[in-house]
């Protein structure tokens, strides 16, 4: 098996632990408070990022020339969690995913506005689309309970905003840098929260917690493997399997079954983000190479990777 081929199996498995870590979130949201639940979540995502980053300690690890973009970066990705769990506790795993699917477009648009980047009209045909996909979804006015709806689509641009702010991280930080922020710094503010309506669990109740919390954790684990054997823009339409996955569990585990119009929205969406990162595949292979030649790799002593 390849690497890249490898990248899309870890990209995958990543993809059905955080389907079933949102499957055990609803499930247990019915009962517990969310403080609760994301504070247990985030403790052992601290105890997986000491992991990692063991060896070189962790003051090393979280030294940073802009600690306030670092704890924005994880507040935002904190608040943004909460908003899913809390979204669990109204809608189907489907619904809420089909939604939250539309990040990578907003990310196209977040980039534009915040960072400079360009977007041609492919793109801005690709984000209308997705958009469009909502509309299908939601159907204001045309269904019952329109505004939990409001939740995963205000969650999906926390999740675009939280991917813009770790792409400002990335000119100065590390990925150990970055893991150790989005680890402790929001372990730190669901301290605050977790005593309010905190309900002390029975032995299912702990038992549901903590697979759910190492579920988390593997799958930003399977994500940095993915990652480490194959481009970001290689695995990424693997991601889309997650909507697959919460189909599945809450139609078993729940019995949800999404109707024809959220069917039809999330095929919408996942079809332009999919033609979205076709487009700049094709644009990315017409660009000239920068990689130096064989013989001046060799001569000046370089590698590839």
């Amino acid at each position: 098996m390849n690497r890249t081929s490898l990248g899309a199996l870890f990209t995958v498995l990543a993809m059905l632990a955080f389907a079933s870590m949102d499957a055990m979130s609803k499930w247990l949201v019915a009962d517990y408070a969310i403080g609760q639940l994301m504070w247990l979540r985030y403790a052992v995502f601290c105890l997986f990022a000491w992991f990692v980053v063991r060896r070189q300690g962790l003051a090393a690890a979280a030294r940073t020339p802009r600690p306030w973009l670092q704890g924005l970066r994880a507040l935002l990705a904190t608040v943004e969690s909460v908003v899913f769990v809390l979204a669990f506790r109204y809608l189907p795993l489907a619904d809420t995913h089909a939604v939250a699917a539309t990040s990578p477009l907003i990310v196209i648009a977040l980039g534009v506005l915040f960072l400079g980047e360009r977007a041609g009209l492919a793109r801005w045909l690709a984000v209308g689309a997705g958009f469009l996909g909502v509309l299908l979804i939601v159907r204001p006015g045309f269904r019952a309970l329109d505004w939990p709806l409001v939740l995963p689509l205000l969650g999906a641009v926390m999740w675009g905003g939280y991917q813009i702010l770790t792409r400002l991280s990335q000119r100065t930080d590390s990925p150990d840098t970055t893991l150790v922020w989005s680890a402790f710094a929001a372990f730190a503010a669901t301290t605050l929260a977790a005593p309010w309506g905190w309900q002390w669990p029975d032995v299912q109740g702990w038992a549901l917690m903590i697979v759910a919390a190492l579920l988390g954790a593997i799958a930003n684990y399977a994500l940095i493997r993915a990652l480490d054997y194959a481009e970001a823009s290689a695995v990424q339409p693997y991601s889309y399997t997650l909507l697959v996955w919460v189909t599945i569990l809450g139609a078993v585990v729940f019995g949800d079954i999404p109707d024809h119009w959220t069917i039809a929205g999330a095929l919408l969406i996942v079809a332009s983000g999919l033609y979205s990162w076709h487009h700049d595949r094709l644009m990315n292979e017409k660009k000239p190479s920068s990689r130096p030649k064989p013989s001046e790799a060799r001569r000046s002593g370089g590698t590839s990777s």
